[in-house]
């Protein structure tokens, strides 16, 4: 089983120094420090358990240590600093295996942007020898990458000529959109396999800065201070601990304090229940920080993402995910009001924007999502959210038989317009309804309204709304069917239908790698015999198909 969970003081492969304002990543990967037998991992080559500590870092670093302003990744290594993901690692993977390590990896990358974007942490790369492949996406991921120029260091992207893929983690996307780097040198740069060094590197800005090795020290030095003094983050705040979770793991279930997840092998699906708080939230930013990790919308965004990770990789034949929620609508609506009222606390911020980051997780999982809205469901503010992310949701119009509790509801709320954003920088329900601005404003005037099964229909929030004569029958037959379709084809179907509107650096992303990495990585001309993935270090050329499909 792959755990997600991961502490400083365990790592194995970053060294976390924090001195001031400005932190440091250092990559040190230990070559016998693998998540599965079978490869070495050197020249601080990764797998997944390498990203595993990078992304515990990142959030760490933006809850743990409000005093950061500047975040510096660099290498521990003499004249390396990454050589991207582990190919030998790459080799012995499943096809599934491959393509959840290349969306995780982009996720943490994201993670990382946005940290930079919207935290007041921004990070900056110095390299020091060849940054490869992954490695240089590493690099990409952060605001300024220095350089040393010294002859020797270099930055590529070198799969296409070597390893017969893309660069997995976004490398092309941002070359071009967010480098703004020339296409006609993009596409040069790509075929090299060698890479590019010093002063051309800087004129193609592949990077920002270039320094001979003596200055290097010194460049980051001044870089990271100029990051540090444009920051909003609090020099003299105190962090909250990002404790360990409490979950237990059976053959059938995972419980944590407020997410529980039951699994059904033999109906391929895995039932996600949320819980709305159990008492009131604190008002004030005081009481936010006093609760630390036990703030409610805290600790379900920490539960809802390790659950996320933990079955895209430990269960991927429960192709549906059903989501469900419980508890009172005025919990969750105080609890929202908590984060908005405090919106310039960093933490309150920082706590939003997970929440927003796990929400996007949830939106590129490929897994069908059917959301349940029942008698003592909780759909409000933020867990509204959930039915927005699903591709289907059935509301039951009026009560089951000898139920006493009153009928579903939905209630919308402020969360539910604007800070929960998708990757296409729009709001779930501005998706929903895109180019229907009337509607949208529909919903907006019903905020803070309790909606029946017919108001929801209504105002176009659910699909649909059986009574309770159809509503089992209905349900099942809709996770019947799904378990029957074809998984790749039910992917290729939700990735494509998710993400209407705007494109955006994380939609071209995460679309090309749904796509055509994902089709890639299949073909014979990376994994077949021949192929330069499985022909990697043997000595031996790759044999290519040169039909151009």
């Amino acid at each position: 089983m792959i755990e997600f969970s991961r502490h400083p003081a365990s790592y194995r492969h970053w060294k976390l120094t924090i001195e001031g304002p400005v932190a440091t990543l250092a990559m040190d990967v230990r070559e016998d420090g693998g998540l599965f037998p079978g490869y070495t991992l050197k020249l601080n080559s990764y797998d997944l358990g390498v990203d595993i500590e990078l992304y515990d870092a990142v959030q760490r670093l933006r809850f743990e240590h409000p005093e950061v302003r500047a975040v510096v990744i660099a290498s521990n290594k003499e004249r390396v600093f990454c050589a991207g993901a582990n190919i030998a690692m790459l080799g012995q993977s499943s096809h599934q295996q491959k393509v959840d390590f290349c969306k995780f990896t982009n996720e943490t990358r994201n993670a990382i942007e946005d940290a930079s974007r919207h935290s007041g942490q921004s990070y900056l790369c110095a390299i020091e020898g060849t940054a490869s492949g992954g490695g240089y996406e590493l690099a990409l991921a952060t605001e300024h990458i220095i350089l040393v120029d010294d002859g020797f260091s270099a930055v590529s992207l070198p799969e296409v000529a070597l390893l017969g893929v893309l660069p997995g983690t976004g490398g092309l996307t941002r070359l071009v959109d967010k480098r703004r780097v020339r296409r006609d040198r993009a596409d040069f740069f790509c075929t090299l396999s060698e890479g590019i060094r010093g002063k051309r590197a800087l004129e193609w800005n592949l990077v920002d800065e270039i320094v001979p090795r003596s200055k290097l020290k010194d460049a980051v030095a001044r870089c990271a201070a100029a990051f540090a003094a444009r920051s909003d983050r609090p020099a003299d705040a105190e962090g909250i601990a990002l404790t360990p979770l409490t979950r237990a793991v059976t053959e059938d279930a995972i419980a944590y304090d407020h997410v529980t997840v039951a699994l059904d092998r033999v109906g391929a699906c895995a039932r996600i229940h949320v819980a709305a708080p159990e008492e009131p939230p604190p008002r004030d930013a005081a009481g936010i920080h006093a609760q630390g990790a036990a703030f409610w919308p805290l600790a379900v965004a920490r539960e809802l993402d390790d659950a996320i990770l933990h079955l895209r990789a430990n269960e991927p034949e429960l192709g549906t995910w059903i989501l469900t929620t419980g508890g009172a609508a005025e919990l969750v609506a105080a609890a929202d009001a908590a984060l908005m009222d405090n919106a310039d606390d960093w933490l309150a911020r920082e706590i939003t924007l997970y929440l927003k980051r796990v929400f996007k997780r949830l939106d590129v999982t490929s897994r069908s999502l059917i959301a349940l809205i029942e008698p003592g469901s909780c759909f409000a503010g933020t867990l509204l959210e959930l039915a927005l992310a699903a591709d289907r949701s059935y509301m039951l119009d009026g009560a089951f038989e000898g139920d006493s509790r009153p009928p579903a509801t939905l209630r919308p709320g402020p969360m539910n317009f604007g800070p929960l954003a998708m990757a296409n920088d729009l709001s779930r329900i501005e998706t929903r309804f895109l180019g229907e601005a009337d509607k949208v404003e529909a919903v907006r005037a019903a905020l803070g309204t309790d909606l029946d099964a017919q108001a929801a229909d209504d105002l176009g929030l659910v699909t649909f709304i059986p009574d309770d004569i159809d509503w089992h029958d209905e349900v099942r037959m809709a996770v019947e069917a799904r378990a029957s379709f074809s998984s790749d084809a039910l992917t290729g179907m939700e990735a494509n239908l998710r993400f209407a509107g705007p494109e955006t650096l994380e939609t071209k992303i995460f679309g090309r790698l749904s796509a055509w990495q994902n089709w890639i990585f299949q073909r014979p001309n990376a994994v077949g015999e021949e192929g330069a993935l499985t022909r990697f270090g043997s000595g031996q050329p790759a044999r290519f198909d040169k039909s151009r499909v």
